[in-house]
């Protein structure tokens, strides 16, 4: 008997398993998948039973990712979001013109989509799809027409468009300017928790607070408490809800900034090498809708410093 060219877990398993690492809950991933709290939990199982690893850290009242489990939600989320624009693509309206995008999470959830609607409302005839991925995609084989990509600039594609490059320097809520512990010159930062964005594999880089701390002359201090992020849009958010100060990326978060959601207490910023760059597709990159777009993005880049 031949033998199956593809031996993978069931497609329900990895939903299940995708579900409940997004929600960090198996109850939670139950009410969005209509499944009990038991099936999920049978599901996660099952699945790490089949591939012979241990993918939560079962805490209480609280899931963990495991690494292997971070390895697999990052590819399950990757593959699965694939899928899911292949369905919506075959399953939508053909006369609707479909423009697709495919950036980092960071990106898509504190530049992108807060501005997409100044996009949208002038262009209601366009069906956007964006795929937020940290796992750079093939725009040819992946039927992506447009990447917003963040890498060392100087190491970008010929035929790619400088977005912008970024800069780094402490935010944090308005609410740690108050009280006793506010942030009035940087070595009061002994007095908060740092935020850090951290994850499996994750190599040394520029964006750490030894580097901006170190820029000030004050590379061994030691802050209260530290907090620690696999995704850098949600280190953003526990900023914004007062849990520590983060590093923050300019311009990526100017408009959070300018909007009072967040604070920098401190001037001095530290420049970076790395930056974002629009490319398109070979197939796509003749289409006026996808010039249009990416008009639009240089537009919104260059609109009040983005």
């Amino acid at each position: 008997m031949q033998r199956k060219r593809y031996d993978l877990p069931p497609l329900d398993f990895i939903q299940g398993f995708e579900a409940a690492a997004r929600h960090a809950s198996f109850t939670k991933a139950a009410d969005e998948l209509h499944l009990t709290q038991s099936a999920v939990s049978r599901q996660i199982k099952a699945l790490e039973e089949n591939l012979g690893v241990t993918l939560f850290h079962r805490q209480h009242r609280a899931l963990a990712l495991t690494e292997d489990g971070e390895l697999l939600y990052r590819t399950a989320t990757e593959v699965l979001g694939r899928l899911q624009t292949m369905a919506e693509q075959m399953r939508a309206d053909r006369s609707a013109r479909q423009l697709s995008i495919t950036t980092t999470t960071g990106f898509a959830a504190l530049w992108l989509i807060p501005r997409l609607k100044r996009y949208t409302s002038t262009h209601p005839h366009i069906d956007v799809r964006i795929s937020a991925t940290d796992t750079a995609v093939n725009l040819d084989r992946g039927l992506v027409d447009i990447a917003i990509r963040y890498c060392a600039l100087e190491n970008a594609p010929k035929d790619a468009i400088p977005l912008f490059g970024e800069s780094i320097l402490p935010v944090c809520s308005p609410t740690l300017l108050e009280g006793n512990a506010s942030l009035k010159v940087p070595t009061d930062l002994k007095h908060h928790s740092l935020l850090h964005l951290d994850y499996p594999g994750m190599q040394q880089s520029w964006f750490d607070w030894g580097t901006w701390l170190t820029a000030l002359g004050i590379g061994d201090l030691k802050p209260a408490s530290s907090l620690h992020f696999s995704q850098y849009d949600q280190m953003i958010h526990a900023a914004i809800a007062g849990q520590g100060v983060a590093l923050g990326r300019i311009p990526l978060l100017n408009e959070h900034i300018r909007s009072g959601a967040l604070v920098a207490p401190f001037e001095k910023t530290v420049t970076g090498t790395r930056g974002y760059c629009i490319m398109t597709s070979t197939a796509a990159a003749a289409r006026a809708d996808v010039k249009d777009f990416c008009d639009w993005l240089l537009q919104e880049a260059n609109s009040n410093a983005a």
